[in-house]
């Protein structure tokens, strides 16, 4: 659906849920608050305007794609979207090639693609994968992430967008899995979703080297809703005894409760 407040910007819902959110006229715009969350993530793994080269593992309208193309121009980029007519519907009437962009979008399962990923060729990996509302078991374990992290050169990152609400189980569940894979985390959401109060987006981001963790969070702190990161022996407390995920015990994240997500 057209932005009618704005020139350029579109809304991409999938069964009644806003999914992503595009303005062709200015890509370097984050409407979401978790892309504006995994754009200043990007921003600051490497000085500005350096490429970088990024594996998307869930495309949606590849607003992200579209975000590092103009803000660091040169960067090799890859999709992968398990939904082929979605893809074909965002290539038809929100064309994302354009000057500077070496984006290529294939269709296919998020785990299986790890497969066909050279071993050390990524700066960064950003899975934000979702079967409805809810993010697919198998997509949650150490094992998962641990594929991940081989595609990765040293000192790459590891982004996962998340949601979950109380008592953030499924949250601090991955954390720890996170934590079981990269010696660097750091998870970032906004105050009322890490009190337990609601249900919203988690951002996961591990990495095998130190994190930017003060210049993230003067970042997200200034966002129009602020998030703020955890990490240290602060995201330590917060998993607690919370045992990492394996594929023997994954599950789906939990759904969204009624009226989480809704169109005015």
């Amino acid at each position: 659906m057209p932005d009618l407040d704005r020139d350029g910007g579109w809304l991409l819902t999938l069964d009644g849920t806003p999914q992503s959110y595009v303005d062709l006229a200015d890509p370097t715009h984050l409407e979401f608050e978790y892309t504006r969350r995994l754009g200043h993530l990007a921003d600051t793994l490497a000085e500005p305007g350096r490429p970088l080269d990024t594996l998307h593992l869930g495309g949606g309208a590849l607003t992200l794609p579209r975000y590092l193309a103009a803000t660091r121009p040169g960067s090799r980029q890859r999709v992968v979207e398990v939904d082929g007519p979605l893809l074909e519907l965002v290539a038809e009437h929100l064309p994302w090639q354009g000057p500077g962009a070496d984006v290529s979008a294939t269709v296919g399962d998020a785990r299986a693609a790890l497969a066909g990923i050279p071993a050390g060729s990524q700066d960064l990996v950003i899975a934000d994968v979702f079967h409805g509302s809810r993010t697919p078991a198998h997509l949650t374990s150490v094992e998962f992430v641990g594929l991940a992290a081989g595609v990765l050169r040293d000192g790459g990152c590891y982004a996962a967008n998340l949601a979950d609400g109380p008592p953030l189980a499924f949250a601090r569940a991955q954390a720890a899995t996170v934590r079981a894979v990269f010696p660097y985390v750091c998870l970032v959401a906004e105050a009322s979703v890490l009190r337990g109060r609601r249900y919203g987006n988690v951002l996961l981001a591990g990495s095998t080297a130190p994190l930017p963790a003060a210049e993230l969070s003067r970042l997200f702190a200034g966002d129009v809703f602020p998030a703020r990161l955890v990490d240290g022996d602060d995201l330590a407390a917060l998993v607690g005894r919370t045992a990492p995920v394996t594929d023997a015990d994954a599950t789906d994240s939990p759904p969204p409760p009624d009226g989480a997500f809704t169109l005015g």
